[in-house]
Order: structure tokens, then C-alpha cells, then sequence
């Protein structure tokens, strides 16, 4: 009855695909040809998106990326849109070293960045504006732009294209449509803005491209990251645990991600029953009363524990009293790039 009804909306919504593409083509026709303009702002803009709605990796591919030239001495900042925060215009998130905003005020996504890196970080729908505000308030001179493929109005010296392995493995699916049919944002052809395009394998295995993909990244660098779990952090103490101290343990799992499969695996395959679940939407924004059907499930399952994300921890932090009896850990994960030296000196050369 659900795939009925499934071929029936995308019956309905085909039609409006044709125009969606045609207006996304076209747009990027005025940015190619100069009509439309790219402003370049005082710092160098490394620009992290994806052609898809969500679930590729790009928050940890910006906090790998943040880190790196944090590493290397290099003043640096991070800016986005802010999606699903309840302000709008230019706001100052953290100025390095403490935060500034609440996740409601700035988005879950930023404060995760912020939290974990500990360097300046902002939102504004309009990049190139809050570009200049965020160099003139912090003095950063690199700038690491989330989820900014589709923002051409600023210049970026370097653009970097994720894409999730499970999702190009996924041939001639309904998937791989142009919205509202399938997920994406802009057609394939679109990879030939890109200068780096990463493969985000996750907890999978790598896999060979087929020649179609093969054939649109001939001639840009590709890279292969993975996932690499560091743990479970206890979110009182910030202690760090092994997932082998949770095995056979009984959890209630706890996210609002898109596309939580990769995160059910790790814990599925170290043995954590995951039976006991609440998946919500991505970028969930927690209120009372999830914090009270969270309490509910965990004593009604007898839970020992709640596992989640860390992006879902920055937001569930805010109800800490409301949480304190109940013990909740985020699992830690962090990317690894295949030839990683290769990868960050291809960074490192643009900021130096």
C-alpha cells in the first residue's frame, strides 16, 4: 500500500522537477557567464556542500578541515546558513572561546562546530555579508563555509564536494532525481564546479564507482573518507568510554539525524541493543515534551543508558536538569581521509 501511494506522489510531483532543474541550470548559467557575480571577501573561503538534502558528512568534513588549519596556525572561522534556528540575519555563534548563542538562536550544526573546535564561528543566510562581519569581528583570515555548494554569491578559493558512498552506489534510483522527486539539490553535472570531491564511505566498505561517476570526475581529485569511532562520551563528566564497555547492554537510542543508518550500525555491530529506539526528523528541535517521551521510554523499557549523536547531544545538553537522573552518552565519531597527507596539503596550500 506504501510503495501504491509512493508511486502516486512522485506521478504528481514529476512535472515540477522539469522546471526546478531548468531554474537551478539556468542560474548557474548567469554564475558561469559573469552576469550574476561571485564577491571575494579578505580571507581565504573554503567552501564544504553536497548536491543532496542532507546525510552526506559534512560537519565532521568541516570540523576535520576547521582543525587542520587551526593546527596549522592558521586564524580560521566557520560560517553557515544556520539552518533550522529561530533568528535570523548575522549572528555571532562563539568568538573562539566561548558560546555565544543558544542552539535555538544559531542551529544545532554550527554549535557542534563551535563546541568542538573551539574557534570563532557565525550564521548568516547571506555568506558574503557575514563573511566580512565575521573577519571584521574576529579578525579570522580563513573562512570554512558549511553546506555553501549551492551559495554562489561568495568566491571560494577552494570548493569540496562530499558525496555519500551509499547514496552513489544507488543506481538509477528515485534517489538520485532533482527535487521535489528525488534528493538532490542539482544534477550530477554540477560536480564539474567542484576541485575536490570526497567520497564519505562512513562505516562501509569502499566500493568501486561505476563508469557513469567515473566518467563526470575524470578530471577532479578524489578522496575517500571514512568514519572512525573514538567512543561513547559520558555528557556529565565528558568522559570518554570504549563501545566494548557497552556490549549487550540494553539502550534506548535517541537521534534526529538524516539518513541515522551508518549511526545504528556502529552500534549494532559492537553488539549495543538498539532494539529500543526514537528516531526523529533531522535537526529535531527539542522541547519539553520530547524530553518527556525520552524519559518515559527509558524507564518503560528498563534502558541503562541513552545513546545518541553529538549533534543531538548539543541540544538535549540544554535540558540538563530535566535529564540529570538518566545517563546519556553521544557517540563520538570522527573522519579519516584515505591518503591523508595528500588530501591536507591540497588544503594547506590555499591558506599558505
Amino acid at each position: 500500500m506504501q510503495k501504491k501511494y509512493l508511486k502516486y506522489l512522485i506521478e504528481i510531483l514529476s512535472p515540477l522537477a522539469v522546471p526546478y532543474s531548468a531554474i537551478m541550470k539556468f542560474r548557474n548559467f548567469l554564475f558561469d557567464n559573469a552576469i550574476l557575480r561571485e564577491e571575494r571577501v579578505a580571507a581565504n573561503i573554503i567552501s564544504v556542500g553536497n548536491l543532496t538534502l542532507g546525510g552526506s558528512g559534512k560537519t565532521p568534513t568541516v570540523v576535520y578541515i576547521t582543525k587542520l588549519l587551526k593546527k596549522n596556525n592558521i586564524e580560521v572561522g566557520v560560517l553557515s546558513r544556520g539552518y533550522g534556528r529561530n533568528s535570523t540575519g548575522f549572528k555571532l555563534v562563539s568568538d573562539g572561546e566561548k558560546q555565544l548563542l543558544s542552539v535555538n538562536e544559531s542551529g544545532d550544526e554550527i554549535v557542534q562546530v563551535a563546541v568542538e573546535c573551539k574557534v570563532p564561528a557565525a550564521v548568516s543566510e547571506k555568506r558574503a555579508l557575514g563573511a566580512k562581519k565575521l573577519i571584521a569581528e574576529t579578525g579570522v583570515k580563513a573562512i570554512v563555509l558549511d553546506d555553501a555548494y549551492q551559495h554562489r554569491w561568495i568566491a571560494r578559493d577552494l570548493n569540496i564536494l562530499i558525496f555519500d558512498q551509499r547514496f552513489l552506489m544507488k543506481r538509477d534510483s528515485i534517489e538520485q532525481k532533482t527535487l521535489p522527486v528525488g534528493r538532490m539539490r542539482e544534477s550530477f553535472s554540477s560536480i564539474d564546479r567542484a576541485d575536490i570531491v570526497l567520497i564519505n564511505r562512513k562505516f562501509n566498505e569502499k566500493r568501486e564507482l561505476s563508469k557513469r561517476f567515473k566518467d563526470l570526475m575524470a578530471n577532479k581529485k578524489i578522496h575517500y573518507g571514512y568514519y572512525q569511532s573514538a567512543g561513547l562520551i559520558d555528557v556529565k563528566n565528558e568522559q570518554l568510554y570504549s563501545l566494548q564497555e557497552f556490549e549487550g547492554q540494553k539502550s534506548l537510542v535517541v537521534c534526529g539525524i538524516a539518513r541515522p543508518f551508518s549511526f545504528l550500525k556502529v552500534l549494532e555491530d559492537n553488539k549495543i541493543n538498539i532494539a529500543n529506539r526514537l528516531l526523529f526528523k533531522d535537526h529535531k528541535e527539542y522541547s519539553e515534551k520530547e524530553v518527556q517521551q525520552i524519559r518515559k521510554e527509558f524507564y518503560d523499557t528498563n534502558s541503562q543508558s541513552v545513546i545518541t549523536t553529538e549533534k543531538d547531544y548539543v541540544k538535549l545538553r540544554e535540558f540538563a536538569n530535566e535529564l540529570d537522573d538518566i545517563d546519556i552518552y553521544f557517540l563520538k565519531i570522527e573522519l579519516q581521509i584515505e591518503n591523508a597527507e595528500n588530501f591536507n596539503n591540497e588544503i594547506l596550500k590555499i591558506v599558505n
